[in-house]
Protein backbone atom coordinates (compact mmCIF):
# COMPACT_ATOMS: atom_id res chain seq x y z
CA UNK A 1 0.00 0.00 0.00
CA UNK A 2 2.61 2.55 0.75
CA UNK A 3 4.26 1.30 -2.57
CA UNK A 4 1.38 2.86 -4.10
CA UNK A 5 1.22 5.88 -2.28
CA UNK A 6 4.57 6.75 -3.35
CA UNK A 7 3.80 6.14 -6.45
CA UNK A 8 0.89 8.48 -6.54
CA UNK A 9 3.02 10.99 -4.50
CA UNK A 10 5.70 10.96 -7.99
CA UNK A 11 2.58 11.06 -10.36
CA UNK A 12 0.91 14.20 -8.66
CA UNK A 13 4.41 15.92 -8.49
CA UNK A 14 4.89 15.77 -11.89
CA UNK A 15 1.46 16.34 -13.19
CA UNK A 16 2.05 19.62 -11.14
CA UNK A 17 5.41 20.49 -12.90
CA UNK A 18 3.30 20.04 -16.22
CA UNK A 19 0.58 22.48 -15.12
CA UNK A 20 3.00 24.73 -13.29
CA UNK A 21 4.64 24.58 -16.85
CA UNK A 22 1.13 25.82 -18.70
CA UNK A 23 1.07 28.25 -15.91
CA UNK A 24 4.68 29.84 -16.94
CA UNK A 25 3.78 29.81 -20.78
CA UNK A 26 0.22 31.59 -20.12
CA UNK A 27 1.68 34.41 -18.02
CA UNK A 28 4.84 34.75 -21.21
CA UNK A 29 1.93 35.28 -23.68
CA UNK A 30 0.23 37.41 -21.36
CA UNK A 31 3.17 39.89 -21.45
CA UNK A 32 4.84 38.96 -24.93
CA UNK A 33 1.37 39.19 -27.17
CA UNK A 34 0.19 42.47 -25.17
CA UNK A 35 -0.71 45.17 -28.01
CA UNK A 36 0.98 48.32 -27.47
CA UNK A 37 -1.08 51.35 -28.03
CA UNK A 38 -0.30 55.07 -27.86
CA UNK A 39 -0.80 56.74 -24.55
CA UNK A 40 -0.53 60.81 -24.80
CA UNK A 41 3.59 60.91 -26.31
CA UNK A 42 4.60 57.17 -25.09
CA UNK A 43 3.31 53.45 -25.71
CA UNK A 44 2.06 51.13 -22.99
CA UNK A 45 0.71 47.81 -23.57
CA UNK A 46 -2.58 46.81 -23.72
CA UNK A 47 -3.52 43.49 -22.00
CA UNK A 48 -7.36 43.33 -22.68
CA UNK A 49 -6.40 41.71 -25.36
CA UNK A 50 -4.65 39.02 -23.11
CA UNK A 51 -7.16 38.59 -20.15
CA UNK A 52 -8.68 35.21 -21.11
CA UNK A 53 -4.83 33.69 -21.37
CA UNK A 54 -3.82 35.60 -17.88
CA UNK A 55 -6.93 34.09 -16.07
CA UNK A 56 -6.30 30.64 -17.83
CA UNK A 57 -2.23 31.04 -16.31
CA UNK A 58 -3.80 32.08 -12.46
CA UNK A 59 -6.15 28.72 -13.10
CA UNK A 60 -3.05 26.66 -14.36
CA UNK A 61 -1.06 28.19 -11.13
CA UNK A 62 -4.22 27.33 -8.59
CA UNK A 63 -4.27 23.36 -10.72
CA UNK A 64 -0.65 23.61 -10.17
CA UNK A 65 -1.05 23.94 -6.41
CA UNK A 66 -3.82 21.71 -5.38
CA UNK A 67 -2.01 19.33 -7.77
CA UNK A 68 1.71 19.71 -5.63
CA UNK A 69 -0.51 19.70 -2.19
CA UNK A 70 -1.67 15.86 -3.30
CA UNK A 71 1.67 14.84 -3.80
CA UNK A 72 2.65 16.27 -0.69
CA UNK A 73 0.20 14.49 1.06
CA UNK A 74 0.43 11.41 -0.75
CA UNK A 75 3.95 11.42 0.07
CA UNK A 76 3.46 11.46 3.76
CA UNK A 77 1.06 8.88 3.48
CA UNK A 78 3.38 6.36 2.04
CA UNK A 79 5.81 6.90 4.82
CA UNK A 80 3.04 6.93 7.41
CA UNK A 81 4.52 10.38 8.89
CA UNK A 82 4.47 14.29 7.82
CA UNK A 83 6.33 14.60 4.72
CA UNK A 84 9.38 16.69 5.92
CA UNK A 85 12.10 13.98 6.69
CA UNK A 86 14.46 14.99 3.89
CA UNK A 87 15.24 18.20 1.52
CA UNK A 88 13.22 16.58 -1.10
CA UNK A 89 9.98 16.86 0.83
CA UNK A 90 11.55 19.82 2.57
CA UNK A 91 11.64 21.42 -1.01
CA UNK A 92 8.16 20.42 -2.40
CA UNK A 93 6.67 21.40 0.09
CA UNK A 94 8.62 25.10 0.54
CA UNK A 95 7.13 25.31 -3.03
CA UNK A 96 4.00 24.81 -2.26
CA UNK A 97 4.05 27.06 0.43
CA UNK A 98 5.50 29.44 -1.70
CA UNK A 99 2.74 29.24 -4.20
CA UNK A 100 0.36 29.56 -1.53
CA UNK A 101 1.49 32.69 -0.07
CA UNK A 102 1.21 34.21 -3.80
CA UNK A 103 -2.19 33.32 -4.25
CA UNK A 104 -3.38 34.14 -1.00
CA UNK A 105 -1.91 37.53 -1.39
CA UNK A 106 -3.44 38.00 -5.28
CA UNK A 107 -6.93 38.07 -3.62
CA UNK A 108 -6.28 40.89 -1.94
CA UNK A 109 -3.27 42.44 -4.08
CA UNK A 110 -2.85 42.78 -8.06
CA UNK A 111 -0.05 40.40 -8.06
CA UNK A 112 -0.82 38.69 -11.44
CA UNK A 113 2.38 39.99 -12.55
CA UNK A 114 4.52 37.99 -10.48
CA UNK A 115 3.09 34.93 -11.82
CA UNK A 116 5.96 34.77 -14.35
CA UNK A 117 8.21 34.97 -11.50
CA UNK A 118 6.60 32.40 -9.43
CA UNK A 119 5.73 29.93 -11.96
CA UNK A 120 9.72 29.66 -12.88
CA UNK A 121 10.54 29.57 -9.42
CA UNK A 122 8.21 27.04 -8.05
CA UNK A 123 9.58 24.90 -11.39
CA UNK A 124 13.04 25.17 -10.46
CA UNK A 125 12.40 24.25 -6.69
CA UNK A 126 10.23 20.78 -7.67
CA UNK A 127 12.98 20.23 -10.89
CA UNK A 128 15.71 20.36 -8.43
CA UNK A 129 14.03 18.25 -6.18
CA UNK A 130 13.25 15.63 -8.42
CA UNK A 131 16.34 15.71 -10.53
CA UNK A 132 18.82 15.89 -7.86
CA UNK A 133 17.50 16.16 -4.55
CA UNK A 134 15.15 12.64 -4.56
CA UNK A 135 14.78 9.85 -2.04
CA UNK A 136 12.80 7.03 -1.56
CA UNK A 137 10.35 6.63 1.03
CA UNK A 138 10.99 5.83 4.29
CA UNK A 139 10.34 5.89 7.98
CA UNK A 140 11.63 9.00 9.95
CA UNK A 141 15.46 8.64 11.67
CA UNK A 142 15.42 8.70 15.17
CA UNK A 143 16.35 11.92 15.69
CA UNK A 144 13.48 13.41 13.88
CA UNK A 145 10.48 11.55 15.83
CA UNK A 146 9.09 13.99 18.02
CA UNK A 147 5.87 15.92 17.61
CA UNK A 148 7.75 18.68 17.31
CA UNK A 149 8.98 17.69 14.01
CA UNK A 150 5.17 19.08 12.71
CA UNK A 151 5.42 22.15 14.40
CA UNK A 152 8.66 23.36 14.01
CA UNK A 153 9.49 22.41 10.19
CA UNK A 154 5.87 23.58 9.37
CA UNK A 155 5.93 26.68 10.76
CA UNK A 156 9.73 27.10 9.20
CA UNK A 157 8.60 25.86 5.50
CA UNK A 158 5.52 28.40 5.67
CA UNK A 159 7.87 31.32 6.73
CA UNK A 160 10.30 30.51 3.85
CA UNK A 161 7.24 31.09 1.50
CA UNK A 162 6.22 33.85 2.64
CA UNK A 163 9.83 35.53 3.23
CA UNK A 164 10.32 34.47 -0.45
CA UNK A 165 7.88 36.45 -2.16
CA UNK A 166 8.36 39.57 -0.18
CA UNK A 167 12.10 39.15 -1.46
CA UNK A 168 10.97 39.00 -5.01
CA UNK A 169 8.66 41.87 -4.73
CA UNK A 170 11.73 43.59 -3.09
CA UNK A 171 14.13 42.58 -5.84
CA UNK A 172 11.18 44.00 -8.02
CA UNK A 173 11.36 47.26 -6.60
CA UNK A 174 14.97 47.70 -6.49
CA UNK A 175 14.40 46.80 -10.32
CA UNK A 176 11.78 49.68 -11.23
CA UNK A 177 13.87 51.98 -8.90
CA UNK A 178 16.87 51.78 -11.15
CA UNK A 179 14.36 51.99 -14.20
CA UNK A 180 12.92 55.09 -13.13
CA UNK A 181 16.39 56.69 -12.06
CA UNK A 182 17.28 56.78 -15.71
CA UNK A 183 14.09 58.01 -17.18
CA UNK A 184 10.57 56.47 -17.83
CA UNK A 185 9.25 53.08 -16.86
CA UNK A 186 9.37 50.56 -20.03
CA UNK A 187 5.90 49.87 -21.93
CA UNK A 188 5.70 46.71 -20.23
CA UNK A 189 6.48 48.24 -16.60
CA UNK A 190 4.14 50.41 -16.42
CA UNK A 191 1.87 47.79 -15.69
CA UNK A 192 3.59 46.92 -12.44
CA UNK A 193 2.05 48.97 -9.14
CA UNK A 194 3.97 51.88 -8.08
CA UNK A 195 7.45 52.10 -5.46
CA UNK A 196 5.31 52.96 -2.73
CA UNK A 197 2.92 50.06 -3.31
CA UNK A 198 5.61 47.41 -3.66
CA UNK A 199 7.49 48.77 -0.73
CA UNK A 200 4.50 48.84 1.59
CA UNK A 201 3.83 44.88 0.34
CA UNK A 202 6.89 43.67 1.01
CA UNK A 203 7.08 44.81 4.46
CA UNK A 204 3.55 44.03 4.92
CA UNK A 205 4.10 40.43 3.99
CA UNK A 206 7.53 40.53 6.08
CA UNK A 207 5.74 41.69 9.58
CA UNK A 208 2.82 39.20 9.01
CA UNK A 209 5.28 36.21 9.05
CA UNK A 210 7.87 37.43 11.40
CA UNK A 211 5.98 36.26 14.58
CA UNK A 212 6.25 33.11 12.96
CA UNK A 213 9.08 32.69 12.16
CA UNK A 214 9.99 33.70 15.77
CA UNK A 215 8.22 30.45 16.83
CA UNK A 216 9.53 28.41 14.96
CA UNK A 217 12.72 29.43 15.81
CA UNK A 218 11.86 29.05 19.50
CA UNK A 219 10.29 25.59 18.86
CA UNK A 220 13.64 24.11 17.61
CA UNK A 221 15.49 25.44 20.20
CA UNK A 222 12.71 23.10 22.83
CA UNK A 223 12.82 20.12 20.11
CA UNK A 224 16.53 20.40 20.70
CA UNK A 225 16.40 20.13 24.52
CA UNK A 226 14.09 17.08 23.87
CA UNK A 227 16.24 15.77 21.43
CA UNK A 228 20.02 16.29 22.10
CA UNK A 229 19.88 17.85 26.24
CA UNK A 230 20.15 21.10 25.30
CA UNK A 231 18.29 24.35 23.91
CA UNK A 232 21.12 25.68 21.79
CA UNK A 233 24.47 24.67 20.98
CA UNK A 234 25.31 27.27 17.76
CA UNK A 235 24.93 24.38 15.03
CA UNK A 236 25.41 25.96 11.87
CA UNK A 237 21.41 25.24 11.21
CA UNK A 238 20.68 26.84 14.18
CA UNK A 239 22.84 29.45 14.15
CA UNK A 240 21.64 30.41 10.80
CA UNK A 241 18.52 30.34 11.35
CA UNK A 242 19.40 32.84 14.37
CA UNK A 243 21.39 34.91 11.89
CA UNK A 244 17.62 35.20 9.53
CA UNK A 245 16.03 36.09 12.70
CA UNK A 246 17.89 39.17 13.28
CA UNK A 247 18.25 40.61 9.84
CA UNK A 248 14.60 40.31 9.10
CA UNK A 249 14.38 41.83 12.92
CA UNK A 250 16.67 44.81 11.60
CA UNK A 251 14.76 45.41 8.97
CA UNK A 252 11.57 46.08 10.99
CA UNK A 253 13.28 48.00 13.75
CA UNK A 254 15.06 50.10 10.26
CA UNK A 255 11.50 50.49 8.77
CA UNK A 256 9.62 51.27 12.39
CA UNK A 257 11.98 53.22 14.57
CA UNK A 258 14.31 55.03 11.75
CA UNK A 259 12.38 55.33 8.86
CA UNK A 260 13.44 53.51 6.41
CA UNK A 261 11.58 53.37 3.32
CA UNK A 262 12.20 52.60 -0.67
CA UNK A 263 15.69 51.26 -1.74
CA UNK A 264 17.37 50.72 1.83
CA UNK A 265 14.78 48.70 3.07
CA UNK A 266 14.33 46.48 -0.23
CA UNK A 267 18.14 45.95 -0.21
CA UNK A 268 18.05 44.80 3.46
CA UNK A 269 14.81 42.61 2.82
CA UNK A 270 17.08 41.12 0.18
CA UNK A 271 20.16 40.40 2.41
CA UNK A 272 17.65 39.17 5.28
CA UNK A 273 16.24 36.23 2.51
CA UNK A 274 19.75 35.55 1.21
CA UNK A 275 20.88 33.92 4.74
CA UNK A 276 17.35 32.32 4.64
CA UNK A 277 18.26 30.27 1.45
CA UNK A 278 21.72 30.12 2.42
CA UNK A 279 20.78 27.98 5.21
CA UNK A 280 18.13 25.94 3.11
CA UNK A 281 20.36 25.48 0.19
CA UNK A 282 24.38 25.49 1.43
CA UNK A 283 23.95 24.32 5.54
CA UNK A 284 21.40 21.65 4.63
CA UNK A 285 23.25 20.37 1.96
CA UNK A 286 27.06 20.94 2.59
CA UNK A 287 27.28 21.89 5.95
CA UNK A 288 27.82 19.79 9.38
CA UNK A 289 26.53 19.51 12.12
CA UNK A 290 23.55 17.69 14.20
CA UNK A 291 21.11 18.78 11.65
CA UNK A 292 22.81 16.44 8.46
CA UNK A 293 20.26 13.76 8.72
CA UNK A 294 18.85 15.43 5.56
CA UNK A 295 18.77 12.64 3.37
CA UNK A 296 21.29 13.15 1.04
Amino acid sequence: MSRSWAFASNYFIYSAMAVYTLSFLAHAVETAWAVKVPNDTTKTHDYKRTEKVARIATAMMVLGFILLFAGVITRGVSAGRVPWGNMYEFSITGALAFTGAYLGALRKYDLRWLGLLVSISVLLTIGTAVTVLYVPSAPLVPALKSPWLVIHVSTAIISGGVFLLANVIAAAYLYLDKMETKGERTAWAKRLPSLELLDQLSYRLVAFVFPLWTFSVIAGAIWAESAWGRYWGWDPKETWAFITWVAYAAYLHARVTIGWRGRRAAWLCLFAGSTFLFNYVYVNIWGSGKHTYSGL
